[in-house]
């Protein structure tokens, strides 16, 4: 799996050169929504990927390699969780650098809400890609990141409201937490069957 990994980035290397970039402008920026921006977007890369597979053809070499269903989909899927990762605590970092010298605020909260959010869209997200490929599932994929986000973004509103509000934002947060799990568990196998099912 470390090698479809490897794999996933060296094809889309040049959109992540221009993705970093966007995570030091986008956590400079005061908006916290634009700060989560870059974390969403994150998720959205294991569909470039899938893009460039459908392009290519791999699919077809990959079924003559010593690859199984399980590593080809799970593999985009540790793609996507170390993408979503990686671009939070980058952008976490540099928010931080901004806090020490008086720039900004920290907004850690908002980082969660949108790591989290990656992780919902990613899990709904994928299966639609592996049952209608990446063109056909191009529409639910946007509207999937505007229902995620538009909720994240209102919970995570809350957090700046007192006292009340946050207690209720962190309940929120945890439920969202367990739904992001439980679409995960759900996800990955139907994401497999759908996958031999194209393929088959």
């Amino acid at each position: 799996m470390k090698a479809l990994i490897l794999k996933d980035i060296y094809v889309i290397w040049r959109q992540m050169k221009y993705f970093l970039v966007m995570i030091l402008i986008f956590s400079a920026l005061p908006s916290g929504f634009n700060n989560a921006f870059a974390v969403v977007y994150a998720a959205m890369l294991p569909y470039t990927a899938l893009a460039y597979d459908e392009r290519s053809k791999w699919d077809q070499l990959a079924a003559v390699m010593p690859y199984s269903t399980r590593d080809i989909v799970l593999g985009k899927y540790v793609f996507g969780w170390l993408c979503i990762g990686a671009a939070a605590v980058l952008s976490l970092l540099f928010q931080a650098v901004l806090t020490l010298l008086g720039s900004r605020a920290f907004a850690p909260a908002m980082m969660a809400m949108a790591t989290l959010g990656g992780l919902c869209i990613l899990a709904i997200s994928l299966p639609v890609m592996f049952r209608f490929g990446v063109e056909k599932g191009r529409m639910a994929m946007f509207l999937v990141i505007f229902l995620v986000c538009g909720t994240a973004g209102a919970i995570a509103s809350i957090a700046a409201s007192g006292d009340a509000a946050k207690f209720a934002f962190q309940s929120s947060a945890l439920v969202i937490l367990l739904v992001a799990v439980v679409l995960t568990a759900v996800s990955i196998p139907l994401s497999q069957r759908f996958y031999r099912k194209r393929m088959g």
